[in-house]
């Protein structure tokens, strides 16, 4: 039955792999052993129906060829040419060509009742629901598309909560927020000026999920690839588990989509051995002996949804070919990669879910997707989530006013997990009165208070639960770094002593997947961030370094290699969050043990190390071949994209800190933050306002191409009757608050030291120039302002020179190139001659014609003009410019002005 040897080539084993074939073993051969005793649904059914014709004369075999001709079957049937002298051996093979082994035994018994051959088709039904099942009877598409509904409805129609709990997915589903995606920022700023604010964010009803494939009205082409991206706990998977609820449920993509199927990316790149699509398919059919041949041979009628795609490692990946075949046995990573590239099964719609961080890395693999920002609950939905989960109404309402009222903590609650953890937390803790607003400042406070509540709730102390804790750390940390492993074995906790611990209980979840020969149970954490965090929380837990030895794994962690950069950006955040007083404090009571100091040296060193960027390596493509520069230049665009978010996600890692002497030390060696081609949310301005408000003497800041217009919700309005009515009578409105307001009141206290704000490439709505220009007005350290290539409009550069020209402004240096300085000049005369402090003006690049520069001149050579330097740089002038320029020279001779073509 086997090879003693090596693969002899020539057995039956051999093409399946034997003894002495690399990386087989005892089990597998006992698997195929059972295989190959066990006959095949395909083979069951060609001997149905081999049985059956034989059995018909050749009066009877006739009547059913003709009989057969006539009988459709999803809209075809075999040609006369094919069926008119064959016998009942070349009938089968024809069937089964056709209509595939299962539907071919129905369609046999169908036409047998119409040929009037009752009694063979009666004996046929009883062999087959013998042999083959119920489900064999079933024979159009659209049969199993009403069955495989159900099947849908029935699987899907409850989700397991964190804590295991099931319920129903209609009473848990909150509605998310979702905007257009991130990568639109530059088309923002293409757009006319009279439209300051992009697309608003919809709540994720019927109608939104329904948009999503819809594309964009300029577009005469609809998306076949739809990408949702957010945050870490955001609500990802969530929402694409209610589009399928939805979809079968007969609400979404009605008239587009014939079957949908879920994919979650980790489980299926973790999961050992080869795998076709195929299969992948009919682990979601009610049993295998669905035509699945049949249901993929219309791909443009499918839907895939791809959840957490960013578990997939990057393009340079040698096992990431795509799959084409959707038959052939292959590693999920090719059979995903193929899905994405559109090489497999190409036509099919595919809904991706993925982190912010990950999507430029993905962008390689796409074909013309279409992207989705997830932006969490708006503050009507964080109320509906509090009422939906504490189900009695008056602890709801205790609970989420408790939470209002911590501004904080309340604005956290926008990312559906912390939401639940908030909750958690206040179901077991709402009774006892402790007061959450003095710790919950941050994500990672919030989830450091989850774990000593379960602890305390679960009645779990001392010291064997504290030594379990550090031991789930380590594997956190360790499924982390191993290719972001989310599933462990029971070996894997039997190794480590957790089996069956009490803080497996609590933080693992258990899941049984039906295997050949046994159900393989998995456990995973809570969720994928919870893992990130307790990973986090290991670096905190190593035993003291001793001096003079090399750093140790913070350092590893923060200095990753970029494949891993993305996958450890939440991780990393969290380790600055447990770096506050408080939290290491925290930690040491609770973990008993004290936290090595290294490990906030170590951090510190690294941040102030960022101000060196490292350059590629000498010669890097030299003697490359054309390939190896292609590659080449993808990983440095995928780089760049690292490179863009870098800076938003370090200024996160310093707000999760709370604490301003470490972001003081921090940001003294960057002395210059930049953020580019960021459309900014409410949560990135409060990190940044956090930061700025930390930063030390001399600190500059520049925004480039970043969108500053937030993007509301975009809801219905029904006003009464009354309302309407005393419309005329209203009050006055009030001015729009920008995004930028928070930033603007921060640079306006004393200990705010923003000492250059340049804003390169924007669209300045008059909002925003009007919350800047009251900034400007009394702002004690800001002493340079540049507006380079950026969008205003002329009242918006009115409100700016307002604020310049103020006596108390500050702003000593002036950068402006703006494309029409038509506009701009005789607001700029304004400045010139009111303001006391402003001493040089850069207008370097800008187009200065004739009209321009006269009134420029007679403004500098006004007595009250404190202007000491005037650089134009790059300027084309004409003859009778220089000769304005050299008679203010002369009468001003202390003012300096530089020019060159």
């Amino acid at each position: 039955m086997y090879c003693p040897g090596a693969p002899c080539g020539e057995c039956a084993m051999c093409d399946l792999g034997c003894f002495g074939g690399s990386g087989t073993g005892p089990i597998q051969v006992a698997s195929v052993m059972i295989t190959l005793l066990i006959p095949s649904v395909d083979a069951v059914a060609r001997e149905l129906l081999m049985a059956t014709l034989e059995e018909l004369s050749q009066e009877q075999l006739k009547r059913f060829r003709h009989k057969l001709r006539d009988a459709p079957l999803d809209g075809r049937s075999i040609p006369w040419g094919r069926l008119e002298r064959s016998d009942a051996v070349d009938l089968v093979d024809k069937l089964i060509e056709f209509y595939e082994p299962v539907p071919a035994v129905e369609m046999t018994r169908q036409v047998l009742k119409r040929s009037d051959i009752r009694d063979v088709a009666s004996r046929l039904k009883q062999q087959q629901l013998q042999k083959l099942g119920p489900t064999s009877v079933l024979l159009s598409v659209s049969a199993f598309k009403k069955k495989y509904r159900e099947h849908v409805l029935r699987q899907h129609a409850k989700v397991k909560e964190r804590n295991a709990r099931s319920v129903k997915i209609n009473k848990r589903f909150t509605k998310l927020l979702i905007a257009p995606g991130t990568g639109a920022v530059e088309d923002e700023l293409l757009g006319p000026l009279g439209e300051p604010e992009p697309e608003r964010a919809r709540r994720s009803d019927t109608h939104t999920f329904n948009r999503l494939f819809r594309g964009n009205e300029e577009e005469s082409s609809q998306p076949l690839t739809v990408v949702l991206q957010g945050p870490a706990g955001i609500g990802k998977t969530m929402a694409a588990k209610k589009i399928l609820y939805d979809w079968a449920a007969g609400k979404l993509y009605h008239s587009q989509v014939d079957f949908a199927f879920f994919m979650p990316c980790g489980e299926l790149l973790e999961r050992p051995g080869t795998r076709s699509l195929a299969d992948l398919v009919l682990d979601q059919c009610p049993d295998r002996a669905w035509p699945v041949k049949r249901i993929l041979a219309q791909p443009n009628r499918l839907l895939f949804i791809l959840d957490g795609a960013d578990e997939l490692p990057t393009l340079a990946s040698s096992e990431a070919t795509p799959c084409k075949d959707p038959m052939e046995a292959t590693s999920g990573l090719r059979v995903l990669s193929g899905l994405l590239s559109q090489e497999l099964l190409p036509g099919a719609r595919l809904l991706v879910t993925t982190r912010n961080a990950a999507t430029g890395r993905l962008q390689g693999r796409l074909c013309s997707p279409q992207c989705a920002e997830i932006r969490g609950f708006s503050d009507k939905d964080k109320k509906k989530y509090f009422f939906k989960f504490f189900r009695d109404e008056r602890k709801a309402e205790r609970a989420y006013r408790f939470v209002k009222e911590n501004e904080t903590l309340f604005a956290l609650c926008f990312v559906p997990f912390v939401c639940w953890i908030v909750c958690t937390v206040l179901q077991q803790q709402l009774e006892l009165g402790r007061d959450l607003s003095r710790t919950s400042k941050t994500t990672t406070s919030v989830y450091l208070l989850f774990i000593t509540s379960m602890l305390k709730s679960a009645g779990t102390n001392g010291p064997r639960v504290q030594g379990e804790l550090r031991t789930l750390c380590r594997l956190a940390r360790e499924g982390i770094l191993d290719h972001h492993k989310a599933q462990f074995s029971e070996e894997d906790l039997e190794k480590l002593k957790l089996r069956g611990s009490q803080v497996q209980t609590i933080f693992l979840n258990k899941k049984e997947i039906p295997g050949v020969l046994k159900t393989e149970v998995t456990y995973q954490f809570i969720d994928q961030s919870f893992q990130e965090f307790l990973a986090a929380l290991s670096y905190l837990l190593e035993a003291e370094r001793t001096p003079g030895t090399p750093a140790g794994g913070v350092q590893k962690l923060l200095n990753s290699d970029a494949e891993l950069r993305g996958h450890l950006a939440l991780t990393t955040r969290f380790l600055f969050g447990l770096l506050n007083t408080e939290g290491i404090r925290d930690i040491g009571n609770h973990f008993g043990c004290v936290v090595p100091d290294h490990v906030k040296k170590d951090t510190l060193q690294w941040v102030q190390g960022q101000s060196h960027p490292k350059g590629p390596p000498a010669g890097a493509k030299k003697n490359a071949e054309l390939e190896d520069i292609e590659e080449a230049e993808e990983e440095e665009e995928e780089e760049e994209e690292e490179d863009l978010n870098f800076g938003l996600e370090l200024l996160y890692c310093l707000y999760e800190t709370q604490d301003e002497d470490f972001v003081r030390q921090a940001l003294s060696s960057l002395p210059e933050i930049v953020l580019e081609r960021v459309r900014l949310t409410r949560m990135d301005l409060e990190v940044l306002n956090y930061c700025v408000q930390c930063c030390p003497d001399g600190q500059a800041l520049r925004l480039v191409s970043c969108g500053l217009v937030a993007a509301k919700e975009k809801k219905k309005k029904k006003k009464s009757l009354v309302k309407r009515l005393k419309g005329s009578q209203s009050t006055k409105k009030q001015p729009p608050v920008s995004l930028l307001r928070p930033l603007c009141e921060t640079m306006t206290t004393p200990k705010c030291h923003l000492s250059v704000l340049i804003l390169s490439h924007c669209k300045l709505p008059d909002a925003v120039c009007r919350d800047l220009s009251e900034a400007l007005k009394v702002a004690p350290a800001l002493r340079e302002l540049g507006l380079l290539q950026s969008r205003l409009t002329n009242t918006g550069l009115r409100l700016l020179c307002e604020g310049l020209a103020w006596p108390k402004c500050q702003v000593k240096t002036l950068r402006i190139q703006l494309p029409d300085l038509q506009e701009v000049v005789n607001y700029l005369v304004i400045v010139l001659q009111q303001s006391p402090v402003l001493t040089t003006l850069d207008l370097s690049g800008c187009q200065l014609p004739g009209v321009i520069v006269e009134p420029l001149c007679a403004a500098l050579k006004h007595p009250k003009c404190c202007l000491k330097t005037l650089s134009l740089t790059s300027v084309e002038l004409s003859e009778n410019s220089l000769r304005d320029l050299q008679a203010v020279k002369t009468s001003k001779p202390d003012l300096s002005i530089i020019y060159s073509k």
